[in-house]
């Protein structure tokens, strides 16, 4: 299998799909596995802003600093050059189906579908809440990425 790519995509792009970038990363790195990860929002608001300081301070606490990622808006190139695009809940997933391409060739999934017994469920945006939403999203993501990988792992040994 060539080296899978993962687009992680949500509104703003400074709190659920950095996180979801963070955790994927973190995971693959674990297992060891080749992987290019970023992440974007379908809203332009946070071009080249930092992840919200909450989310940094998420990622932080599980030893991984994120103060260097910046928000960018999804593109149609996205829709090619990614093997995988996840939505982080189903708004995203409609506008994404909505922009995508015709000759766009990454598949198109919403994110928790990837967790068994969470399918169907989006990642809840913890921007309008406290810390506490923050963990709750990291605990999504993370359990999202370990899926991630797991599936990876299973399609890179059947290859």
């Amino acid at each position: 299998m060539s080296q899978p790519s993962v687009l992680f995509v949500c509104l703003g792009n400074i709190c659920r799909s950095p996180l979801a970038e963070a955790a994927l990363r973190a995971e693959a790195e674990k297992a060891g596995l080749a992987i290019i990860v970023d992440s974007a929002g379908t809203g332009d608001w946070h071009v080249d802003c930092p992840p919200d300081a909450r989310a940094q301070r998420q990622a932080l606490s599980h030893g991984i600093d994120i103060s260097h990622y910046r928000g960018r808006q999804v593109t149609a190139q996205d829709f090619r050059r990614f093997t995988y695009v996840y939505a982080l809940d189903a708004d995203n997933l409609r506008n994404l189906r909505r922009i995508r391409p015709s000759d766009g060739t990454a598949e198109l999934r919403l994110l928790m579908d990837m967790v068994p017994g969470r399918e169907g469920n989006g990642v809840t945006d913890p921007y309008y809440g406290d810390e506490a939403g923050f963990a709750v999203t990291w605990d999504d993501v993370t359990r999202a990425a370990r899926a991630i990988v797991g599936s990876l792992q299973a399609v890179d040994r059947t290859s």
